[in-house]
This record gives structure tokens, sequence and C-alpha cells, in this order.
């Protein structure tokens, strides 16, 4: 359990009272459980706002939430990542651009297209939302799991380097099947969910591989939102499915 909650100290800002030491190697394999943990309390957020407000509203209510249970922990990777991976510039400057707290336009621009886009999921999922808002942050924090399994990282200290002392066993993917196999109680919808999961993470890992050949924290947190926002549209456009 302490591995548990040191998982949900480093991924939110939920009071967690105990020992926050971190043993890494312990803690990753938690990063779905904390999602599901997320995607729960979510769920009942949600579920509160839409019996007052419309959807459009609850959606950004929902969003609101995200950012703030997470301290938009994710969101700054994301910003980084764009300001340091979008353009031509060599490794060394983008991973200098990723360290530089201030934020520029590509990292602004990345930000605002996934709050909208997000916000546009959210808004027109239709009854398997609550199921969905459950699994799809816990399918979002597996990513980073698969990111420290295939690249190195990048940098010699960091954030995610104490996460990178050892290779990460298969057995650490384990919780994986929660989300998994909750996803077939959304039917086809929740197959095609699955697939896309692993179809767009397959596609930033290799984009990652060709453009740096390691990955840092900004990245997994880069992984985080974009895994995030578009299963939240895939589960949006369920109805044409």
């Amino acid at each position: 359990m302490k591995h548990l909650t040191s998982a949900l100290a480093f991924l939110t800002i939920l009071p967690i009272r105990g020992s926050t030491e971190f043993d890494t190697a312990k803690m990753i394999p938690y990063f779905p459980v904390v999602g599901l943990i997320v995607g729960a309390l979510l769920s009942i957020v949600d579920a509160l706002a839409i019996r007052i407000w419309p959807g459009p509203a609850a959606a950004a209510i929902d969003v609101v939430f995200l950012m703030g249970i997470t301290g938009a922990f994710h969101l700054d990777g994301l910003a980084d990542t764009a300001d340091g991976l979008l353009g031509h510039r060599t490794r060394e400057r983008a991973l200098e651009i990723m360290k530089d707290s201030r934020i520029g336009v590509m990292g602004a621009c990345a930000l605002i297209a996934c709050i909208l886009f997000k916000w546009a999921g959210l808004a027109h999922m239709g009854p398997e939302r609550s199921l969905a808002l459950i699994l799809i942050p816990a399918y979002a924090r597996a990513g980073i799991l698969f990111g420290m399994k295939m690249l190195p990282y990048g940098r010699s200290t960091g954030t995610g380097h104490a996460f990178f002392g050892n290779s990460l066993p298969l057995s650490a993917f384990v919780w994986l099947l929660i989300p998994i196999g909750g996803s077939f109680f959304l039917g086809l919808t929740g197959i095609v969910m699955t697939g896309m999961f692993f179809l767009i993470l397959g596609i930033l890992l290799s984009w990652y591989k060709k453009r740096m050949g390691c990955i840092t924290g900004d990245m997994m947190g880069a992984i985080t939102e974009i895994v995030e926002t578009v299963l939240f549209l895939t589960i949006s456009a369920g109805g044409i499915l």
C-alpha cells in the first residue's frame, strides 16, 4: 500500500498521509492504479456536475478538475515538450529548451489545443461516460510505463532520472489489465479505445525515438496528456462505431 500512496503523492496533489519516500522501482507499476483513482474521482465530479449544468459546462468542470488534481503536472510536460521538439532544433538544444521554465508559442498552442480537444471529447460523450472517465486516466498513466520500457532517459539528472535505474520488467504492466478488461464492458467502442491507446502510444514513442532517441520527464507528461485527450475524443465518437 505504501508504494501506491507514494505514486499518488508523486502524480497528484491529493493529501497523502504517511511516508513520502519514493521507492521508484516499486512505485512505477501503480501508475495505472493512480489513473483509476483519478478517473473514479473524475466520474463522481462529472456525475454531480451533469445533474446541475448542461453537458458543455460539466465538461469544462471535468477539464479543470483534471488540471487541479494533477497540479497541471502533465500539462507542464506537454508545453515543454512542444517547445523543445516542434522545430528544427538539435537534440541538445531541444533538451535545453525543455529545461527552461518559460513557455513558448509552441507550448502555448499545445496547451490550448489539448484543453479544447479534451473539452470537446468530454462534452459529447454518451451514456458510457461514467466508466470511460474511470478507465481513460488509467490508460494515460500506463503510457508512461511504455515510455520507460522502450526508451532511455535523456538526461543525467532530472525529475524522471530516478525511474530509469533498472530495466522495467513485464510484471510492472500487470495493473494495465484492469483498464483493458474494463474496456470490454464498453462494447465495440471500448475495443476501439484500447486499440487507439496502443496506436497513439506507438506513434508517439516512434516519433520520440526518431526525433530524440530518448525520453524525458516532460515527454512522459506529454504522453499522458495526449493519450488522455485522444481517448476522450475516441469515446465521444462512439456513436458512429
